[in-house]
This record gives structure tokens, C-alpha cells and sequence, in this order.
């Protein structure tokens, strides 16, 4: 009887290995490829937008990381900020079905792979004083030798990390231009001058536009419908638009066209009512630019008769021969505190200028719309009647009565939602009545001056050529947000997101909280030094001039108990930078207990109980059949 349940025991070992096995090959087969993002920002999770782009590839791609893999081992940022970057890279090619081929390069020095990786315009970034360089870039080809690259993958903008891969790779998917349509109500573009009758040049971000994609000019005049071929169209300075061209705006947009939109409440460069016979007209002529049926059905508040005031960035600018530079309010230097640093249009700019510009707010009927601030001005800032700039001879004069909002006003933005058309009487055949596209991309300027040579950039004849020389971002934004709207809707929906790096909170806290107090301390002790040295000062005054040289009793006395506080409040602030040591010692030694011991301990405890629990019913069992 031992014998047979002997047998029957280690049978049943048999059988259940045999089944384990089975089930782990079964699962293993099944489950290929099936992942759980469990971290806490979804690091792992690629987008809706990313794993279209995958889906839609045609023909292979491939990718090719350069890391300088023995360069970089005294660099601990860079090298985990390179396991970042390898997993994303993995997880899409894994995603790919094979589209997505991956190879990493250790690119040494003098080497064919560092001169192929420099052939795909990659970047070595020196990185000691004896000039060892390191490269961390990624290029990209496709079957038709196209190529395309990242010179330099920087652990600052790991947010934007998978717009940019996905944004590679979909550059190298599509191989032609993207077509722009320009419809322009200011001379951006090279032409001749009608009051000159010479030939105009175009403006730097013209230059910049026409390099990057296929320019092409929309004409207001009868304009009926914006041409199928135009993936971007770029509005700039509507002015005084006709229903029919604003109707051929709003079909495009709800066809799923993409806007990039230029208004304006006094653009300076508008010489459309310019009348030499007559300089008090020209001065006096309406400079406004709006799409106000457009706008109101989009659920957007523009007003084309107001201007922003920014006192808090008011650019100096001369206002006259041998006179001081007058800080203009209107004409604004925004800072990196004024730009959306989670959009990829303006994540990595520094500096954007803008004169005599408008602002956006949601209507409050707004249902489906999102408008997110790429670009806004200080809390400091008010609006005035832009009839207040026309024959401004003193800028100051505008901070009379000067009022701030007590919130920022936004200058430019980008503009989601589900939008319904604007001319809903409209009966044209296969008119649209709200868009296709559940997430529309329109992205608005309130200002026209922004794209300006003026505010950003200056351009110099060299050898029979023009060299630009920017002094702010303005070309930078034109040519970023541009570049964004003219791609695909799934690339376009791409957001920065979280980083894979996790502060210490809870030490950073402990740190601010004995800053604090220190600096509390130093304060303490200053206001002592100086009441000290009063003091003496008071007392060194009421001695005779032959006594001058020599300590009172009283100087004495008031001295040495001045330092001796001083040695008090010294040895408190060593207090506060002991307790803080000590305050994050002893958190380091929960957290190790807490990982070490009562983890493990809990693990074991779970194991005893289920143990236990087995054992019990075991016996309950046999008792039944007994």
C-alpha cells in the first residue's frame, strides 16, 4: 500500500511537470510579445498616435543608435538616459512587425563606424578637458535610400523623446515635402513692391519656410476652396476676408486640414491703406486682422481692437537722436517663463519678441474646444484700445492708468476639439458640418510682428549672400510650429510626457524645510551684526578725538557680546545641517529596512499563511472521508 502511493505521489510529480511545461509553452506561444506597463507615467506604454505611425509603414525602416558605449562609462546620466532610449526604440520595433529593424553601433574613435555616423550628420559632444568626444544619436533609412536623423539625443528633453523617434520615423515614411498654402494679407514673400515697382525680398521666415517645405501661394481674391493637395495652410493677416474665403478655410479645416493662423490688432507692417499724398490716413488706417465667424464657431474670444500691455516685459526702444532708450509696453521680450515648455513648438526656446499683439480666451460656450498657452505674457500685464498706439509719440504715456489683469494673457495657442462649421446655412455639395477628426489642430497667433525681420533677426550682405544672425526664437516658433502642424494628425497628437526620473521628494522637502530655517539664522545673525555695529558707531561718536583709536568699555562689552551670540548662533546653524544629516540618515535607514526585512518578511508570511491554509484543508478533507 506504501509502495502504490509511493508510485501514485511521484506519478502525479510526473504528470504535473509534463503540464507545467505544456501550460509554459502554451502561454509562451500564446502571450508572445504581451507586456504590463506597471510603472507609475506608463514609461513602456507607446501612444495611440505612435502605434499608428508603426502601423502605417510600408516599406522597412531602418534604425541605427550610435552610443559611444566605452566613452560614456564615467557619465552615469548619459548612460541611463541611454537604457531609456534603447527600451523605447525596442518596444517600437517590437510593435512593428518587423518594419522597424534596430542595430547599435559603439562608434570608436577613428573608426568606420564614428565616420559613418558622421555621415549621417550625427553630433560628437566633447566631454573632458583633453577633447574625448562622445556620440548618442540616432539616424534613420528606408528602401529608397532616404535617410534622417537626431544628431543628438539629450536627456533634458527625454518628454519629447518618442515625438521625436516617431517623428523620424515618419519623415522617412513619407519621402515628398510637405505642401503649405500661404494666404497672406502682408509681403512675406519675395515680389515686387508696387510702390517701389523694385523687387521685395522675402522675409527670413520665408526663406526658412521655403526650405523645409513646398511653399505655395492661396489667393483671397475669389478664393472658393482651399486645393486637396495643401497639407498646412498658413493664414497671416486676414484682413477684411470674404464669407466665401472664410467658408473655404472652415471646409478645410473640418476635412482634417491643419491651420496655422497669424491676426493681428495693429500690424505695423500692414501698409495696405498707405497713401503718400496723405500721411495722416495711412497713420490713421485700420490695421486689424480677424476671422471672426471662424473664431466664433471654434468657440474663441478675439478682439481685434485691443492690445496687450506687458510692463514687466517692456523692451527698450529709441525714440529719438541723443535721447535714452524709452521701455515700449507694447513691444514685448517674453522669456522662457512665458512658453509652454510641454509643447514641442516652444519646449526648447528661450526668447520670443511680439509688438502690439492681441490675445485668446475660450468662449464660455465652448463645449468641445481645448485652447492650451503656447505663448502668454506675465501676471503683470493689461489691454488697452489699440487706438491708443496710433501717433504714440511717448510710450510711457501708455502705463497711465495702468491696470494689471492679475493673469497672463495668451498670445498664442493650440486649438483642439471637435469643431462644428461656421456657415451651417451653407447647402454647397458635400458641404461639412463639424469635422471629421474628433482631435482638430489649429494653432493661433495674436500677433502678425512676430514673423518680422525686426523682432529677431538681423540679416547682413556677405560676399554676395545674406547671413542671418537671430537674436531671438521668433523664426525658431515659425518654423516649429510649422513643422508640427504639417505633419500627420497621429504624429500631431503626440505629448510630451513624464520622465523616466524620480526626485526624492520627501529629501528635497527635509532640505527646503533647513534651508529655511538656516537662512532664517543667517538672517538672525545679520540683523545682530548690524545693530552691533550702530551701536559702536554711536558710542565710537561720543568720544573726544584723542580717544578715537581706543575701545571704550562700554564698545568693549557691546563687541565681545556680539561675538559671543555670534558663536551661539553659529554653532545653532551646525544644529540645523547636523539635524538635516541626520533627519535623511535616518529615512535612508527606514527605506533600507523597508526593502530588506518587511518586504521579505511579508513575502514569507504570505507563504506560511498559504501554507497553513493548504494543510488545513488537507485535513479537513481526510476528515470528511474518514
Amino acid at each position: 500500500m506504501t509502495f502504490n502511493r509511493k508510485a501514485l505521489s511521484g506519478t502525479a510529480l510526473a504528470v504535473l511537470a509534463v503540464l507545467f511545461v505544456a501550460v509554459m509553452l502554451l502561454v509562451n506561444v500564446a502571450f508572445r510579445g504581451a507586456r504590463v506597463d506597471l510603472t507609475q507615467n506608463h514609461l513602456y506604454t507607446l501612444s495611440d498616435g505612435t502605434m499608428k505611425i508603426i502601423a502605417s509603414i510600408d516599406e522597412p525602416i531602418n534604425l541605427t543608435l550610435f552610443f559611444s558605449d566605452k566613452g560614456t562609462q564615467n557619465l552615469p546620466q548619459l548612460r541611463t538616459y541611454y537604457t531609456r532610449v534603447h527600451e523605447m526604440l525596442e518596444e517600437m520595433a517590437s510593435r512593428s512587425d518587423g518594419k522597424l529593424e534596430l542595430e547599435v553601433i559603439d562608434p570608436l574613435p577613428f573608426s568606420e563606424d564614428e565616420d559613418r555616423a558622421t555621415s549621417f550628420g550625427l553630433q560628437a559632444v566633447p566631454v573632458s578637458a583633453a577633447g574625448d568626444k562622445v556620440f548618442f544619436g540616432l539616424a534613420g533609412t528606408n528602401s529608397t535610400n532616404g535617410q534622417s536623423s537626431i544628431p543628438f539625443l539629450q536627456p533634458d528633453k527625454e518628454a519629447f523623446l518618442e515625438y521625436d523617434i516617431a517623428k523620424l520615423i515618419h519623415e522617412l515614411e513619407t519621402t515628398r515635402k510637405p505642401v503649405v498654402g500661404l494666404l497672406s494679407g502682408l509681403p512675406i514673400a519675395a515680389g515686387l513692391d508696387p510702390t517701389t515697382r523694385q523687387m521685395r525680398q522675402a522675409w527670413a521666415v520665408d526663406q526658412q519656410w521655403s526650405q523645409l517645405f513646398d511653399m505655395r501661394e492661396v489667393n483671397a481674391t475669389n478664393l472658393k476652396a482651399i486645393d486637396k493637395g495643401i497639407d498646412v495652410l498658413v493664414v497671416v493677416h486676414p484682413k477684411h476676408l470674404s464669407d466665401d474665403a472664410q467658408y473655404a478655410i472652415d471646409q478645410f479645416v473640418l476635412g482634417g486640414g491643419h491651420l496655422l493662423a497669424f491676426v493681428d490688432p495693429s500690424a505695423e507692417l500692414d501698409d495696405s491703406g498707405a497713401d503718400p499724398n496723405n500721411p495722416m490716413a495711412t497713420m490713421m488706417a485700420d490695421k486689424a486682422s480677424d476671422l471672426p465667424k471662424l473664431f466664433k464657431a471654434w468657440g474663441i474670444e478675439y478682439d481685434p481692437h485691443k492690445v496687450v500691455l506687458d510692463r514687466a516685459r517692456a523692451l527698450p526702444i529709441s525714440v529719438g537722436e541723443g535721447q535714452a532708450p524709452v521701455r515700449h509696453p507694447a513691444i514685448l521680450g517674453l522669456t522662457q517663463a512665458d512658453l509652454n515648455h510641454e509643447d514641442v513648438v516652444t519646449a526648447n526656446l528661450d526668447s520670443i519678441n511680439v509688438s502690439t499683439a492681441g490675445f485668446f480666451e475660450l468662449s464660455k460656450d465652448a463645449k468641445d474646444e481645448k485652447l492650451t498657452p503656447l505663448i502668454q505674457t506675465t501676471s503683470d500685464a493689461t489691454s488697452v484700445p489699440s487706438d491708443r498706439l496710433r501717433m504714440l509719440q511717448d510710450p510711457s504715456s501708455l502705463l497711465e492708468g495702468y491696470k494689471p489683469a492679475s493673469a497672463p494673457f495668451v498670445i498664442a495657442a493650440r486649438l483642439t476639439g471637435k469643431f462644428k462649421t461656421a456657415f451651417p446655412e451653407r447647402t454647397d455639395a458635400g458641404a461639412l458640418k463639424e469635422s471629421k477628426d474628433a482631435n482638430g489642430q489649429i494653432v493661433l497667433v495674436a500677433d502678425t510682428d512676430i514673423l518680422s525681420d525686426r523682432l529677431w533677426v538681423q540679416i547682413r550682405p556677405f560676399f554676395g549672400q545674406s547671413i542671418m544672425n537671430a537674436f531671438a526664437n521668433n523664426g525658431d516658433f515659425a518654423v516649429n510650429a510649422l513643422d508640427n502642424m504639417a505633419g500627420s494628425s497621429d504624429l500631431i497628437s503626440i505629448r510630451g510626457r513624464a520622465t523616466s526620473q524620480r526626485p526624492f521628494s520627501t529629501v528635497e522637502a527635509l532640505k527646503r524645510s533647513a534651508d529655511d530655517r538656516f537662512r532664517a539664522k543667517e538672517q538672525e545673525l545679520q540683523q545682530e551684526l548690524s545693530d552691533t555695529e550702530r551701536k559702536l558707531t554711536e558710542l565710537q561718536s561720543a568720544k573726544s578725538h584723542d580717544q578715537a583709536q581706543i575701545l571704550s568699555a562700554e564698545q568693549k562689552t557691546e563687541l565681545d557680546n556680539f561675538l559671543k551670540h555670534k558663536l551661539e548662533i553659529r554653532k545653532e546653524l551646525r544644529q540645523v545641517r547636523s539635524h538635516l544629516d541626520a533627519e535623511i540618515e535616518t529615512l535612508g535607514t527606514k527605506l533600507k529596512l523597508l526593502n530588506i526585512l518587511l518586504m521579505p518578511l511579508l513575502v514569507t508570511l504570505a507563504a506560511l499563511a498559504f501554507a497553513w491554509w493548504r494543510s488545513q484543508r488537507r485535513r479537513n478533507a481526510r476528515g470528511t472521508r474518514a
